[in-house]
């Protein structure tokens, strides 16, 4: 429910696809407990599922070159046609985006008496085998070493949802406050109520830091009455 069991399984992949060693800690863990029915419904119209991801980056600074490692997992807003989207009931996914191989997906059951049955009683032969004939398992590889990224340094975009004060002037004061930090909306939507108004909008990418800032100062605007969630959007 809160994630913790994807943010081990991502310490353990961005470790071995990075060669770097991440634990627990480094991940950052948001679970699903705060999404709404209406959250689910929202991501219906605009074309996207809400999963819970686990998502390992290697990051590039533009300026500079220098390289780090990331490794997160929150509810994310995925488009309908991405394969993840239809992974559902007890089944994983693993999207992998790869600079020679390009994107390849592997998918299985993941939960459930036999599917876990098979992966301990893989790992028991294992161990046997290692015993028997004197070996042992490979060792983590740790060349890499890449320092891992604070989590306000990654890109990322937000889906925000908001009631607001139905009257002119609201979305100019909204849209002011993206403008001072630098950060641009891709799109908007209004849905009118009875006293107020449900704005929900999309931003372009920015700082993870930059976009907490944004979304608290909105909190402290007149002509925002709540804001009711926010989703980061991937893939």
């Amino acid at each position: 429910m809160e994630g913790h069991d994807a943010a081990s399984k991502a310490a353990i992949l961005a470790s071995l696809g990075f060669y770097t060693r991440l634990t627990f800690d480094d991940v950052y863990c948001e679970g699903i407990s705060k999404i709404t029915a209406d959250d689910i419904k929202a991501a219906n119209q605009a074309g996207y599922s809400i999963k819970l991801l686990a998502i390992c980056e290697r990051l590039v600074d533009e300026e500079t070159g220098a390289e780090s490692v990331n490794a997160r997992v929150h509810p994310t807003l995925v488009p309908k046609e991405h394969p993840l989207a239809s992974v559902s009931q007890s089944y994983n996914a693993i999207f992998v985006e790869a600079e020679a191989a390009g994107s390849l997906m592997f998918y299985g059951n993941g939960a459930g008496g036999n599917p876990t049955a098979s992966a301990v009683l893989g790992d028991v032969i294992g161990a046997a085998r290692n015993i028997v004939h004197g070996g042992r398992a490979p060792g983590e590889n740790t060349y890499a070493n890449l320092p891992i990224a604070e989590f306000g340094e990654v890109e990322t975009r937000y889906h925000v949802d908001m009631e607001v004060e139905d009257r002119t002037g609201v979305l100019s004061a909204i849209s002011g406050v993206f403008a001072r930090h630098g950060v641009s909306l891709r799109t908007v939507r209004q849905e009118d109520g009875d006293a107020t108004a449900r704005l929900i909008v999309v931003t372009h990418a920015a700082k993870e830091a930059v976009l907490e800032d944004i979304v608290a100062a909105l909190g402290e605007l007149d002509e925002v009455k709540a804001v009711h969630s926010v989703i980061r959007l991937g893939v």
